[in-house]
């Protein structure tokens, strides 16, 4: 008999308690199969993911079934659902007085249930976001959790706090959330902003912070931190094996061209061999001239064509790849400057699905923030 072991923080009482749950798994034979959770709704997996990003609030309010009739009139057929955005608030309130998390969602998305099940009625393949390093309220909350400027949370330039991957009470924290995902219903668990902060290298020496189980280790800070990251990304599928749902993680495109980020620790490679799908981000306006092509906004059908040749190149390497399914850019980079960016529409849009589908990759998800897509566009041409 084995004991399978999952801590979770308890919140009813603030974020200063972890308490164990002990899963009893006794040795079955090979004919019987393992308990997996059923949530009650029933997804099949789309012929090729094509999703849109949604936010809490907007997956709480009118907006939500703007974008579903949307989605059910065009050939997508996701939607990525924020569940622990980017401030790290939790976007929904638990309704299980015995979870950990009870008391500290936000009340964006008011009956979860009830919009997973209108995903269920127009066969709209959900997926759940979890945000998982930056988090400036957990930081706020328990600074010991974080990197300390001082005394102080340390923050970058946009005022943004990150927790610490090295920390295995930052994973539960993050791990327990989306079992919550995956018992609601969501088929997929997505984690976002799993690394170190951008430059973390520059600052390391700068900032205290706990190396946890990494501090005995024989390696450099380098290698830690590239460790810390993708020992997160294969706990975090191990716990979610119960729940019978996808895991993805979203990675910073730049990743796949080097043998490893070693700032932020990811490594695109040990990444990849740890989950079901991954997705980079690729958006034509966050690239330098990297593919010798001067202008990439400019170019958004190139950028991608050459992004993708790489990146099939880096997944063929692998025993079990996972499925390709880049972020791409709907959105309008004005932020760039007059003369590198261009107004993205129905023809900058279907510019990259197209390059992707010209290297064999037909799965994308597109991002705009404020969840406003461009009508008209083709989504598989």
């Amino acid at each position: 008999m084995c004991i399978f072991l999952i801590q979770q923080p308890v919140h009813a009482q603030g974020m200063n308690e972890t308490r164990q749950v002990a899963l009893e798994n006794k040795e079955l034979p090979a004919s019987v199969p393992r308990f997996v959770f059923d949530s009650g709704l029933k997804f099949d997996y789309p012929d090729a993911v094509r999703g849109i990003y949604v936010t809490g609030p907007a997956a709480g309010g009118n907006k939500l079934n703007e974008l579903i009739k949307y989605v059910d009139e065009t050939d997508l057929n996701a939607m990525v659902i924020d569940i622990k955005d980017d401030k790290g608030n939790v976007t929904f309130k638990t309704e299980d007085p015995d979870s950990p998390y009870a008391g500290i969602g936000k009340d964006y998305i008011k009956n979860p249930r009830a919009m997973l099940k209108k995903f269920e009625d127009k066969q709209i393949y959900p997926i759940a976001r979890v945000v998982v390093f930056k988090d400036s309220l957990l930081a706020k909350e328990k600074p010991e959790l974080s990197f300390l400027d001082g005394e102080k949370v340390w923050k970058n330039g946009r005022g943004e706090a990150f927790v610490n991957p090295f920390l295995k009470e930052v994973w539960d924290y993050n791990v327990g959330i989306a079992i919550e995902a995956a018992k609601m219903g969501f088929k997929e668990i997505q984690f976002d902003y799993v690394r170190f902060p951008e430059g973390f290298e520059n600052k390391e020496d700068d900032l205290k912070y706990d190396v946890g189980e990494y501090d005995e280790a024989k390696m450099s800070h380098t290698a830690k931190r590239v460790q810390a990251v993708t020992d997160f990304v294969s706990y975090a599928r191990k716990q979610l094996e119960p729940y019978d749902v996808e895991v993805s993680v979203d990675i910073f495109g730049y990743a796949a061209t080097l043998p490893e980020a070693p700032g932020i620790g990811q490594n695109f490679t040990k990444i990849s061999e740890n989950v079901d799908v991954i997705s980079s981000m690729i958006y034509p306006s966050h690239w330098t001239s990297y593919f010798g092509i001067e202008k990439p906004d400019l170019e958004p059908y190139n950028l991608v064509k050459e992004y993708a040749k790489l990146e099939n190149g880096k997944l063929k390497e692998l025993k079990t790849p996972p499925t390709s399914r880049p972020w791409l850019q709907d959105f309008t980079a004005s932020y760039l400057g007059d003369g590198n960016y261009q107004r993205y529409g129905k023809e900058e849009v279907e510019a990259q699905i197209k390059a992707l589908n010209d290297n064999g990759i037909d799965e994308y998800l597109l991002w705009n923030a404020a969840n406003r897509y461009t009508k008209g566009v083709d989504y598989t041409p």
